[in-house]
């Protein structure tokens, strides 16, 4: 690090350890019990900033909250203006570490009586000076819910851009965003012996897989992120996770796990000087190599049946005439390593609006100089590797258990809205992969005798041409999951509409083929494939006896 952006950070440095320390530095854990005490007893909690927000609300006929998310403060700040005495040190708390904006001492230690203005200095939490005490932390609550029940917990990170006022350090620890909740709604919830958390950052992957995970591994090659995460661990008294620095899969040596999560920085960066290469998003890897080497090292690192998941970035490459895909790039990369795989392609953009929405992530503004010259090297660097577009997704990997042959070998793109996913997709997705493993594992007879029923989500709908009798198109659409849309011709919708789990499916193909006047064995080549799609897509599920 240069001596400039030494200065650039400068009271960066100590938060969370006071002076700072190495990996092992753990904070105090007296101070963060008592931190949160404090917090419990204010009522910060996300049921009790709503409750503000909405009371703001009603008052200025604006929403606060969601005027927060769209980057501004100012409604929030107004309706923390005038609260009821016994409001106060949550308004504060609120004030402090989710606006970024520096408190009256006096209230602060009124709002953290059991903690203490000194030590919340100690811990980082403020820098006091005089009559001020100025936030260093972003620090609020997360609400959750999933298999095993309601979770709230604290998390700590770096004030984001509305705090500082400017484009963010690279030594950024990233809060609570979309792509961790994405992740973290996607996460299998069956019980296991280990869990690692690759890129753990501020621990959130990791505190989540504690749920569900006799022990937990993270890593990060940010010993702030570390620091980070071991605080907010403690602050939710979360036992069982093991943190250990390093980068991508060397702080596990040769041991084995069980489950392996990674939300890892997977943002295609241009290596070039001016270019901030942040840690929480940049792998410091050429193009989208870093989601090459997680899924390409996971294969070393499983249990045998052991599931890998993660988020990332792909690229479409264009070499004359032919283009890469990118989907089956990464799916060439697990098959390689001789792991099982499900990728799903959420959404795909062009080179110049990647640029754009990883430019101003980092707090750069359009219109100026330095983003035109961000983005001008972000274009160079994608057409050095002629870059026609950029596919971000899921990815599910699996270790094959020896004997079984491998029956997951799934890439698909579903782009668009997703279908109802209360509590996440790891439902969905513990159901698609039980189905998938069902119905891979099964010859045509064995496929035949199968009984199904349609999932409770999952509707038709048909289109005519006016006075026509004959729908021209058919779909199938799920209501849940990933939102899935079929263009079903006469004979699947049949199949579906007909499969309540009493007949077997090779008995229902025969009657619709009698009843379309078409050839029995044709029909079934043409819809046994279909429904292997339905079943492992969750639209169709097994019935058991």
């Amino acid at each position: 690090m240069t001596n400039g952006r030494r200065r650039r950070l400068g009271w960066l440095n100590t938060i969370v350890s006071t002076p700072a320390g190495g990996p092992d530095d753990a904070p105090d854990p007296e101070s963060v019990d008592a931190l949160a005490a404090d917090l419990g007893a204010a009522g910060y909690t996300v049921a009790g900033i709503e409750a503000l927000w909405e009371r703001g609300a009603a008052e200025t006929s604006t929403h606060p909250g969601a005027a927060l998310r769209r980057g501004h403060r100012v409604p929030a700040l107004r309706a923390l203006a005038d609260v009821e005495p016994d409001e106060r040190p949550l308004a504060t708390l609120v004030r402090c570490f989710v606006l970024g904006v520096p408190v009256a001492s006096v209230d602060l230690a009124e709002a953290l009586p059991g903690l203490g203005i000194d030590r919340a200095a100690a811990l980082g939490l403020v820098n006091v000076e005089g009559a001020l005490a100025a936030p260093r932390v972003d620090l609020r609550p997360y609400a959750f819910d999933d298999a095993a029940g309601r979770g709230e917990w604290w998390i700590a990170s770096d004030p984001g851009e509305l705090a500082t006022g400017g484009a963010l350090p690279e030594e950024y620890v990233l809060g609570v965003g979309g792509a961790s909740m994405t992740l973290s709604g996607l996460l299998l919830q069956r019980s296991i012996a280990t869990a690692f958390d690759l890129g753990t950052g501020c621990g959130i992957q990791a505190m989540h897989a504690s749920r569900f995970s006799d022990r937990v591994i993270a890593s990060d090659i940010s010993e702030r992120a570390l620091r980070f995460a071991r605080l907010n661990a403690r602050l939710n008294g979360i036992d069982g996770v093991e943190f250990r620095l390093g980068s991508l899969y060397e702080p596990l040596g040769d041991e084995r796990v069980d489950r392996i999560v990674s939300n890892p920085p997977f943002v295609i960066t241009p290596r070039r000087d001016g270019v901030p290469a942040y840690d929480y998003r940049d792998g410091g890897m050429v193009g989208d190599a870093i989601v090459e080497a997680v899924v390409r090292g996971a294969a070393d690192r499983l249990a045998p049946g052991g599931i890998a998941q993660l988020l990332g970035n792909w690229e479409y490459r264009r070499a004359g005439d032919d283009l890469a895909d990118g989907l089956e790039r990464v799916a060439g990369w697990a098959a390689e390593a001789g792991l099982e795989y499900w990728v799903v392609e959420r959404e795909r953009q062009d080179p110049s609006e990647y640029a754009e929405t990883w430019i101003r992530d980092g707090g750069t503004r359009p219109g100026t100089p330095e983003f035109e010259d961000l983005h001008g090297a972000w274009l160079e660097d994608f057409a050095s590797r002629a870059v026609e577009s950029v596919g971000f997704g899921y990815v599910l990997l699996r270790r094959s258990v020896e004997g079984r042959a491998p029956v997951l070998a799934r890439a698909e793109r579903l782009h668009g809205p997703l279908g109802d996913v209360t509590g996440g997709l790891a439902a969905h997705l513990e159901t698609c992969l039980a189905a998938s493993d069902l119905v891979g594992a099964l010859d045509d007879a064995a496929l035949r005798a199968l009984r199904l029923a349609v999932a409770e989500d999952v509707t038709e709908e048909r289109h005519h041409w006016p006075g026509a009798e004959q729908p021209t198109v058919i779909l199938l659409r799920q209501g849940g999951g990933f939102g899935r849309v079929v263009d079903a011709g006469t004979g699947l919708a049949a199949l579906v509409g007909a499969a309540d789990g009493d007949l077997p499916l090779g008995v229902l193909v025969d009657a619709i083929a009698d009843l379309l006047e078409v050839d029995r064995a044709e029909l079934w080549d043409e819809l046994a494939p279909a429904t292997r799609e339905l079943v492992a897509g969750g639209m169709l599920r097994p019935v058991v006896a």
